[in-house]
């Protein structure tokens, strides 16, 4: 798919990718998990670079979830090694592409080494500002509501808020997302139809796309026809067409 296709006066300014088909990817291939995990790190190359390319502002990837420490530990040990190197082998392409990263959840859970990795590459790329990179990391949606509720009341006990303070804006301000517009674009892969506790605030008014293809085989062409299936779509917010019209 084509860029020229592309409407670049219509360029959704926030993609969240859920990963998801690494598994599958080596199994099809009689190889261990960590083998997809593995070669998913290119399809994260070329799409981090695909959206900088296109002038996409932010890109959210979801890395880790918080229910994926309940994966085998011989897999979780994987991904975490797996994890730092690439931080520190990608750092450079970040660079490159005028990308700045940064990560959300609950990052105290990560080992010391896969935070310390994280650190450095957040401080080495600050100043970019081609476009954001965020990894969900130790994330989960629900996990970040809680935590925004559990802010709010302690705010309200200490009598720094009253109820009527308490509206949509306040809430999401309060959470680890409040830095960033709301994705209008949400994709996941390997033909999986669930949300699986990712964005669920931020994803209420998203154009959810979906796609078969495997996270390792996802390439720039991929992320292109998702952007352009976007493009079809009429946004009303719930108004309608006539209104939009």
């Amino acid at each position: 798919m084509i860029k020229e296709n592309i409407n670049p006066e219509r360029l959704p300014e926030h993609i969240a990718i859920i990963m998801d088909g690494n598994g599958r990817w080596a199994k099809e291939k009689g190889k261990y998990r960590i083998f997809g995990h593995e070669n998913g790190v290119k399809a994260v190359r070329e799409v981090s670079e695909g959206c900088a390319e296109l002038g996409v502002k932010y890109l959210t990837l979801y890395a880790f979830s918080t229910e994926n420490w309940n994966r085998p530990k011989i897999e979780v040990n994987a991904l975490m090694t797996l994890l730092v190197k690439t931080i520190k082998k990608e750092t450079g392409t970040l660079m490159k592409n005028g990308i700045k990263l940064e990560a959300i959840g609950d990052k105290t859970t990560l080992p010391k080494d896969c935070r310390k990795e994280l650190e450095e590459a957040i401080e080495v790329t600050k100043n970019n500002t081609k476009m954001t990179l965020i990894l969900a990391l130790s994330y989960s949606a629900k996990w970040d509501i809680v935590n925004a509720t559990r802010d709010i009341v302690k705010r309200a006990i200490d009598g720094k808020i009253s109820l009527d303070d308490v509206n949509e804006k306040l809430i999401n301000n309060t959470l680890t997302t409040h830095k960033y517009p709301h994705p209008e674009l949400m994709i996941r892969t390997s033909g999986e139809h669930r949300i699986s506790n990712f964005l669920l605030w931020e994803i209420a008014y998203s154009e959810l796309y979906f796609t078969n293809v495997l996270w390792p085989d996802f390439r720039k062409e991929h992320l292109r026809e998702a952007i352009i299936d976007y493009q079809k779509r009429e946004r009303r917010f719930g108004k309608t067409s006539e209104q939009l019209a």
